[in-house]
């Protein structure tokens, strides 16, 4: 069982910053399946391109400049961060490939707390697994949690906001404010 929101922001306050913490998970954009091709090297289709742009795009208008990036190794992944133009420092993460939910979040919890903004662009189903994971129940965007439930598709973001170090980043903690699907 999920402890509640205020569980969690109260176990931690010693350790916040004045600010929140903003995280989108971004699942790469739409990839084509060239013949010979290893999953892994996939590249983005035309539709994928596009809409990687349209993601840029978005992040922009909708969320504060973003401090890093933690990126799957994948061609796909590589090329959806580069379609979005977001400038901002980038580690890639080989084991973000075929990463489980407890991946993605130790990768999170070693994001230094100089970072207000994180994205991370990675693969399904472990998207899904971690947007809904980290949302508390108290205080997320039900509606949005809905749509991700049914479908995490290509090029959509979650966003969540936390108010605590990235480091005491766990299950349940996180405040699901927004879930965007560019077309």
């Amino acid at each position: 069982m999920r402890p509640p929101l205020s569980d969690c922001a109260a176990g931690s306050l010693d350790r916040v910053s004045d600010h929140d913490r903003t995280l989108v998970l971004l699942r790469h954009a739409k990839s084509a399946y060239p013949d010979g091709v290893p999953d892994h090297d996939r590249p983005l289709a035309p539709r994928g391109r596009r809409e990687a742009g349209l993601a840029g795009d978005w992040l922009r208008a909708n969320v504060p400049v973003v401090d890093a990036v933690l990126c799957s190794t994948a061609t796909r992944t590589r090329e959806t961060l580069a379609r979005t133009a977001i400038d901002a420092p980038v580690r890639y993460v080989d084991r973000l490939y075929a990463a489980t939910a407890g991946i993605v979040v130790d990768e999170i919890n070693h994001v230094g707390d100089d970072v207000a903004v994180l994205l991370v662009v990675a693969h399904e189903p472990t998207m899904t697994q971690v947007a809904l994971g980290l949302a508390g129940t108290d205080s997320s965007n039900t509606a949005a949690a809905e749509r991700i439930s049914m479908k995490f598709p290509t090029s959509a973001m979650a966003v969540l906001r936390f108010r605590r170090s990235w480091n005491d980043v766990e299950l349940g903690c996180g405040e699901l404010v927004d879930f965007h699907v560019p077309r």
